[in-house]
């Protein structure tokens, strides 16, 4: 089962809670976030840190600051989340570009597994934030992700 890990979550929900805000409404604080979802202002604080370190948030000094989101909602996608809090998405212990595992020549599932890797990975990717805040609307037939264990905000 794939599960995102508990600082994905804290980030997906921030960044939908920004990406859901009035251009004119300003930055949101930490704070603000942290009470709107229960989530512990200490952590929040590093996941939002680590948001702006990859370049998808922007934080704003002054009465009047916070975060903001980097990009457009429609330029951010889920795997860009994901992946600026946990690294790269994988699957398996292996990857195309390591070779140390053990069984490595005589493997009969890593192939299989990266295609899936590469399926899930795309599915993340194709997932803009807009879309999660609800300001773009899917084209038809395109698959909708179910996060298991996932709060829904």
């Amino acid at each position: 089962m794939l599960r995102l890990s508990k600082k994905s979550d804290y980030a997906l929900m921030s960044m939908k809670h920004l990406a859901t805000r009035p251009g004119d409404a300003g930055a949101a604080s930490a704070r603000e976030i942290a009470e709107a979802y229960s989530i512990p202002l200490d952590l929040l604080a590093k996941v939002l840190q680590q948001l702006v370190r990859q370049h998808l948030l922007v934080s704003v000094q002054g009465t009047h600051g916070g975060y903001r989101l980097a990009r457009t909602p429609d330029a951010i996608t889920v795997a860009d989340i994901v992946q600026a809090m946990d690294g790269p998405f994988s699957v398996t212990a292996c990857s195309p570009d390591d070779h140390a595992c053990d069984q490595y020549s005589t493997c009969s599932i890593r192939d299989p597994l990266w295609k899936i890797r590469n399926r899930i990975f795309q599915t993340l990717n194709d997932v803009t934030l807009a879309e999660m805040a609800g300001d773009a609307v899917p084209e038809p037939g395109v698959s909708r992700l179910t996060f298991v264990g996932s709060r829904p905000s």
